[in-house]
């Protein structure tokens, strides 16, 4: 099947870097509109113009997912440069790698209000509009009314990996909060599911496959390599598309094994 998000409007937080760029570049090739959301906005407009060098339609947005106010006013502007948001991929997170008895408040509060706080509240906003069109589009097709929220979680709310006890805790959340949406929100037409990444290999981390803490990981994995974040296309593509509207609660591994052990 050849699965194009034409006419589709997608929204991708966490846009600046890694997994999150990605994800805006595969949806606009897809023939997607892309709006790209993250703090940092000389990223996201670098990004933005890449893409439209290439024929894809993006917008650049300022959004903090940890202040309600900057979720709102990212999502207005994003709607009124591209037009009502159809797919979200809700992918902004960080982490803390420390023992259980190291964390501090301090680290908890950040890997929680960016991980599971925004992101519950960036799918509250973009629902809530989701639901609003299709009340308005009563009698109209999921194909004409649904809406799509792609919720990145993690083989590490799966299974618990060393070193990121809180990390764990805030994607094992995600996990719950994406069955929570699509059993309330699906009635509306709107699928909620989620990717669970293993270890992919990003600007952020790829030095660290090559020390003797990156190989020595790399041997306790079902397949002994790392992820490529081309390796989620397809899974995203189709979890955006109208082809997969059956497919609603998922919570979907794409860790090479890693959570089957």
């Amino acid at each position: 099947m050849d699965i194009r998000l034409d006419g589709r409007v997608a929204l991708v937080t966490g846009a600046s870097s890694g997994l999150g760029e990605r994800f805006a570049r595969v949806l606009g090739e897809s023939g997607a509109r892309v709006a790209l959301a993250a703090r940092r906005v000389d990223r996201l407009e670098a990004l933005a113009t890449a893409l439209r060098a290439s024929g894809v339609m993006a917008h650049a947005v300022a959004m903090d997912v940890t202040r309600l106010e900057s979720i709102e006013a990212g999502i207005e502007e994003a709607q009124a440069a591209l037009g009502p948001i159809d797919v979200l991929v809700n992918n902004s997170g960080v982490s803390a790698a420390k023992r259980l008895g190291e964390y501090t408040e301090a680290d908890y509060d950040h890997v929680m209000d960016t991980n599971l706080k925004g992101a519950f509240f960036v799918a509250q906003a973009v629902g809530r509009r989701m639901v609003a069109r299709a009340r308005a589009a009563a009698g109209a097709d999921d194909s004409a009314r649904g809406g799509r929220i792609i919720n990145i979680a993690s083989t590490a709310g799966l299974r618990p990996l060393a070193q990121l006890a809180v990390y764990s805790m805030s994607k094992a959340a995600i996990v719950q909060m994406t069955r929570s949406m699509a059993h309330e929100w699906g009635r509306f037409g709107i699928n909620t599911n989620a990717i669970c990444p293993g270890y992919i290999e990003t600007d952020i981390n790829r030095e660290h496959w090559e020390t003797p803490a990156g190989q020595k990981l790399l041997q306790i994995l079902p397949r002994r390599r790392v992820g490529q974040p081309a390796d989620l296309d397809a899974l995203l593509v189709m979890l955006a598309a109208n082809s997969g509207q059956f497919v609603n609660g998922a919570i979907i591994a794409a860790d090479d094994g890693l959570s089957a052990g």
